[in-house]
């Protein structure tokens, strides 16, 4: 079992890239893509290591077991799958005997009515085994109707003065006649990415740019601007990434009392918007 230990390390050593390219030419992962958008379970399972291949959550904290992983995955086309494109995060330098990708996969999916998206983030870790490749390690997110980042950019400036931030926006919004959102939340949030990355989406961003300059406003370990947390009366203890709507002129109109976003990754896009259209300048 050395050699799933050492997989294993290098599956974890590939998360943190930031590198994002399109698709991978690794032939295996075509033939597995390939099973998934058939909804073939028999081809699946072939493409998996015996006698178990090891299969977690992306955190590796959750267990799954390979009877669910297969009808995960080949339980897709009869949801509605139609499409399945990957973008490459991160792929392992050529190994005879193992290689690893991860991907961030978007997929399509249609109904009687209308098609959505739906988002995994994924890392693969195959070995040559018995003359083939097969999947000996397997971590992956959930599907979710939100993008789930895999990169951890900067998106609160540790070095950021909040005050002066807020004072820049308000005068900023005066001028655009725009409202501001305030979002607090760390670095260290999965949730606060989740969110970021939603609002630069195709269905979000055009909406969000149009009526709200948007702040982020750095909270520490919970032990930094917390006097901003408590001016705009939002609860921390309710979880993060919190959020505030001010009118241009700096008057709180919102504040998040219930961890409304708290839980993004379980979101879906029209959830963001139908709070953005509800707190969009009425002109």
């Amino acid at each position: 079992m050395r050699w799933l230990s050492f997989l294993l390390f290098l599956v974890l050593a590939a998360l943190p890239s930031p590198c994002q390219v399109a698709g991978t030419n690794f032939v295996p992962y075509g033939l597995w893509s390939a099973a998934v958008l058939a909804g073939d379970s028999t081809a699946l399972s072939a493409l998996y290591a015996g006698p178990a291949p090891r299969i977690t959550s992306l955190n590796g904290k959750t267990l799954i077991s390979f009877q669910d992983e297969v009808a995960f995955w080949s339980s897709l086309k009869s949801k509605g799958l139609t499409e399945l494109s990957a973008h490459l995060v991160q792929e392992g330098d050529p190994q005879p005997r193992v290689h690893v990708v991860a991907l961030e996969l978007t997929l399509t999916l249609k109904d009687s009515s209308a098609s959505h998206k739906e988002y995994v983030s994924l890392v693969q870790g195959w070995v040559h085994q018995g003359g083939d490749w097969r999947l000996a390690v397997v971590q992956r997110t959930p599907a979710a109707r939100l993008r789930q980042p895999m990169g951890n950019k900067e998106i609160y400036p540790v070095s950021a003065d909040a005050t002066a931030e807020i004072a820049d926006a308000v005068r900023a919004a005066s001028a655009s006649h725009k409202r501001i959102l305030l979002v607090l939340g760390g670095n260290w949030c999965f949730d606060c990415h989740v969110l970021d990355e939603a609002f630069h989406s195709p269905e979000i961003a055009p909406t969000l740019d149009k009526f709200f300059l948007v702040v982020h406003i750095d909270i520490g370990e919970m032990n930094k601007n917390l006097d901003v947390a408590k001016k705009y009366d939002i609860p921390l203890d309710r979880g993060v990434p919190a959020i505030a709507v001010l009118d241009p002129d700096g008057k709180l109109l919102f504040s998040q009392k219930h961890g409304e976003f708290e839980a993004a990754r379980s979101m879906a896009p029209e959830d963001i918007l139908a709070f953005l259209h509800a707190w969009q300048p009425s002109s």
